[in-house]
Formats: structure tokens, C-alpha cells, sequence
């Protein structure tokens, strides 16, 4: 239930002090000094509201004596909506207030001065001012991901923006920007994720040559995905779908059969896929993977591709020349995505049958216990009747 609150004060004036400090985040020196960002617009300001709600209320349900940790990141500090964004999404500012962060109105104009250096337009009417949000590296491959994209080199904000908001789509676990990338969170970049932001953790500020060797130390293959590369990512998910095929279809064969399927699906992360370096010369899509995706427009450097385990290009079936960033992209992470719950389904579909297999071979084992208990004449001792 919203708590009830006055009325806010109307923001007037677009050179007061407040619409400064607010209007300078739109630079990045700014933002590092500040620790935080803008959001603007309805889609990403409801996840950001969403996102900091969640984590109040994490922080409100953590046990009594549990350590207390660092403020999260990605927390809403502040909220700006005219009268009209407040309006039409009433329930963006409620959902706010209930999180302890109260709405402030503004004018147009005072919005408009808040965003004057960040590019935009039209301004939809709702802004947020939240922490940044960044997490280690270490972090991300504690929890033991099965698929990342790490952009290298990529300094256009709204491809940026874009590749995120795919590996959020097809499912990621995080997004790694190089430390020769757009940070992430330039307006623009912010405004592209449309809310996926807040979605998955994003890395930033690491040298390629760092995350690819953490990366692979973890477990991950990593692709780089390039028009020369040797390898087609049609190619690969025909492979995998094989694979998957011929291991349902193996289901129930002898357990030398089963063992060797399933060394050839568990990798060190422990999940479904092989080990990165079993697959240097043949990329197995359903196994954790890692995409580097490089720049715009001159893609990857040889010295950059020769870090990766392999390198994929997407095929282009017609005349165009080439994709752009944010499409080949989003072919790549879902076409590994799809691979990967294949196998989950694979891998599920065979342990359920396991479990069938054990199950029926008790209850034969106990049938034919007692069949042969209830078949054996009866020995009479002294104490029974004659």
C-alpha cells in the first residue's frame, strides 16, 4: 500500500542549483565524481524503480547479526516527473515512494534544462538520478555464467546500449565492456538498453587480454564473432542441434554410451557444455560461451581475434555487405542461447529417464523378491502345530 505523502513542491526554476548538479551528470567526469547517472524516459525509469524496490527489499529481509553490505549499486537517489509523466504513470511514482524515494515535480522547462547535455529531444517527462551500476568481474564468474558479451572497443553509446539490451533478451549473464569502450553509462547508451540496464550485470574498465583470460579460466569458450572468421555460425548450430539429436536418441543406451555423452557435455563450470579447452578447434555453441564483439567500424584486430579460442562469422545469405553491430550481435547471443537450452532440455530429459530406469528396476527387483519369498515351502520348528 502507497504511504500517504503532501503534495511535492513544484521545481521552477531551470537555473537553480539542484538543475545544475542534476544537468552536469549528463558528462562523464561529472558522473564519475558523483557516483551516479541519469535514466530518463517511462520504460527506464520503471526498471530503475523496480530494480531499487527489489533491493530495499533485500536489504529489509537480510538476517539480524548478517554482515551489512556496501550500498547496492544501481540504487534510485533521486525522481523527476512533470505533471503530466506523473499522471500518465502513476504508478512508476508510487511504486517510488514505496521504496522510500519521494517524487519530485518539475516543469518542462526544468526537465528540459536537467537534460540539456544529454541529447534528448523530446523528453518523456520521468528522470532518475541512480548510483552507478557496475560489478567485478569476479563477481560475474562466481556465479558461474554460461553466456557473457564483451565489447571490445565499441565506442558508439546507442551500440552499445543496443548489444545490452540483447544479451538481456537472449538471456545473458552479464555484459563486459573493455576499458577502450563508451561508458556505459552515457545517456544515450542508458536510453538505448531501454531498461535492460538494470537487468544484468554489466562490467566495465577491464583490458580485453584480462577478461578473455578470467573468461576462459572459468570455464568459457570464448568466440570472437568476426566476418573473416574460420568458422560458420550456421555451421556451429547445425553441430550442436546434432549433437543434441543424437544424444536423445542415444537415451538408454549402455552406460559406456552415457558416460561418454556426458563427458562431452560437462564442463569445469560443472553445467551443461564442454570444457573450453576441449573445444579450441571446434566451438560447441550449447557449452559457456563468450562473445567478443569489437568495433563498428573495423571490427576486431588480429591481435584481439588471436586471444579468442576460435573466430565465428555470421554468414550473410544475400547481397548486403555486412551487419551492423547490434544485429550480428543479437544473432550470435541467441543462437547460442537456443544451443544451450537445448542441451538443458537434453540433459533434464536424460536424467528423468535415469530416474525412470532406476525406479522401474527396483520395483521389478522387489516383485521378483517377493515372488520368490512367497515360493519357498514353509519349515516347521517344534513350537508350530502338527
Amino acid at each position: 500500500m502507497t504511504t500517504e505523502r503532501p503534495a511535492p513542491e513544484l521545481l521552477s526554476n531551470p537555473r537553480s542549483d539542484r538543475v545544475k548538479a542534476v544537468a552536469r551528470l549528463s558528462g562523464r567526469s561529472a558522473r564519475q565524481r558523483a557516483g551516479r547517472f541519469l535514466a530518463e524516459g517511462p520504460q527506464a525509469v520503471r526498471e530503475a524503480v523496480a530494480e531499487h524496490a527489489a533491493r530495499a527489499r533485500s536489504r529489509t529481509h537480510r538476517s539480524p547479526g548478517s554482515a551489512s553490505a556496501p550500498e547496492a549499486p544501481g540504487a534510485l537517489r533521486e525522481l523527476y516527473a512533470t505533471p503530466d509523466a506523473a499522471d500518465r504513470h502513476p504508478e512508476i511514482l508510487d511504486a517510488a515512494a514505496d521504496s522510500g524515494v519521494w517524487p519530485r515535480l518539475v516543469t518542462d522547462e526544468v526537465l528540459a534544462a536537467m537534460l540539456a547535455g544529454a541529447g534528448t529531444t523530446t523528453p518523456q517527462g520521468l528522470l532518475a538520478v541512480c548510483d552507478l551500476i557496475t560489478v567485478p568481474l569476479a563477481a560475474v564468474l562466481a556465479e558461474k555464467p554460461r553466456l557473457v558479451a564483451v565489447l571490445s572497443q565499441v565506442r558508439d553509446p546507442g551500440n552499445a546500449g543496443t548489444v545490452i539490451r540483447a544479451a538481456d533478451a537472449a538471456g545473458a549473464d552479464a555484459v563486459v565492456l573493455t576499458d577502450s569502450s563508451v561508458d556505459v553509462h552515457n545517456p544515450k547508451c542508458v536510453r538505448s538498453t531501454a531498461g535492460s540496464l538494470f537487468h544484468l550485470p554489466v562490467v566495465v574498465g577491464v583490458p580485453l587480454d584480462e577478461a578473455v583470460k578470467a573468461l576462459k579460466d572459468a570455464g568459457l569458450q570464448v568466440l570472437a564473432a568476426d566476418g573473416a572468421g574460420d568458422h560458420d555460425l550456421d555451421d556451429l548450430a547445425d553441430d550442436a542441434e546434432d549433437r543434441a539429436t543424437g544424444a536423445t536418441e542415444a537415451t538408454g543406451a549402455t552406460e559406456a554410451t552415457e558416460a561418454t555423452e556426458a563427458t562431452e557435455v560437462t564442463g569445469t563450470t560443472g553445467a551443461t557444455g564442454v570444457t573450453a579447452s576441449s573445444v579450441i578447434g571446434s566451438p560447441h555453441l550449447e557449452s559457456p560461451v563468450a562473445w567478443v564483439f569489437g568495433n563498428e567500424a573495423w571490427g576486431l584486430p588480429q591481435a584481439d581475434r588471436d586471444l579468442a579460442d576460435a573466430v565465428v562469422r555470421v554468414p550473410v545469405h544475400g547481397r548486403a555487405e555486412s551487419l551492423n553491430l547490434g544485429t550480428a550481435a543479437t544473432v550470435c547471443l541467441y543462437a547460442t542461447a537456443r544451443a544451450q537450452h537445448r542441451a538443458e532440455r537434453r540433459a533434464e530429459h536424460r536424467a528423468e529417464h535415469r530416474a525412470e530406469h532406476r525406479a522401474e528396476h527396483r520395483a521389478e527387483h522387489r516383485a521378483e523378491h517377493r515372488a520368490e519369498t512367497s515360493a519357498e515351502p514353509r519349515r516347521f520348528t517344534e513350537a508350530d502345530p502338527a
